[in-house]
C-alpha cells in the first residue's frame, strides 16, 4: 500500500485499504476499541501516505492472499467449485454478469468483504447455506438486490459483507441448497 515516497498524497483506495486493516486488527484482537477509534480518526484525516503508515506500523503483517481483485470489461465474471475465498474481494465489471458460488469455496476468514464495482449487468452470489449476509454497504441504481435470508440452523457459518456500486443490473442472493 505505501509508495517509496511517504509526503505523496493517499488516494481513497489506500485509505480504505488502511481502513480495513484496522478493522481486522481490531476483529482480531490487536487492538482495544479506544485505540481502533484513534487510528480510524488518524487515517480518515491523513493527507499523506506516510501518516496512515503510522497508523498502522505496530500492527502484525498482514496475511498473505486477504485481498484479490478480479475485473473484466465485458463478458462474463464467474468463480466457482473449490476456489479459495480471499478475505476481500473486488469484482469490476464495466457489462457483463457476474456468477459468484462460494458454496464449495475455501473459505478461511469468519469474515468476508465482496466489493462489487458493476455499471451494466446483474450479479448472483450463491453463498453457503449457513452463512449470514449483510448488503447494507451496496448502492444500487435501478433494481434493489433480491435475497431471502434463511432461518439459522446451527452454528454459524462465516458473515458474507456485500458493499459498492450496481448500475443497472440487480444483485441476487441466495443461499446453497446443501
Amino acid at each position: 500500500m505505501a509508495p517509496d515516497d511517504p509526503l505523496s498524497p493517499i488516494g481513497e483506495p489506500d485509505r480504505d485499504a488502511a481502513v480495513r486493516r484496522l478493522q481486522e486488527a481490531y476483529a482480531e484482537g490487536h487492538l482495544s476499541h479506544e485505540e481502533m477509534d484513534s487510528r480510524l480518526d488518524q487515517v480518515l484525516t491523513a493527507k499523506t501516505h506516510g501518516e496512515v503508515a503510522t497508523a498502522l506500523a505496530s500492527l502484525p503483517a498482514e496475511k498473505a492472499g486477504t485481498t484479490s481483485t478480479v475485473a473484466a470489461i465485458s463478458g462474463r465474471i464467474r468463480r466457482s467449485g473449490a476456489w479459495r475465498v480471499p478475505r476481500t474481494f473486488t469484482v469490476e465489471s464495466a457489462l457483463g454478469k457476474v456468477r459468484l458460488d462460494l458454496s464449495r469455496a475455501i473459505i478461511e476468514h469468519p469474515v468476508v468483504d465482496i466489493e462489487l464495482r458493476l455499471g451494466t449487468g446483474g450479479a448472483t452470489i450463491t453463498v453457503p447455506r449457513d452463512a449470514i449476509v449483510d448488503f447494507e454497504g451496496l448502492g444500487t441504481v435501478f433494481k434493489a438486490p433480491r435475497y431471502k435470508p434463511r432461518p439459522r440452523s446451527g452454528p454459524g457459518g462465516p458473515t458474507i459483507r456485500i458493499s459498492g456500486a450496481m448500475g443497472m443490473g440487480r444483485l441476487k442472493i441466495r443461499h446453497a441448497r446443501r
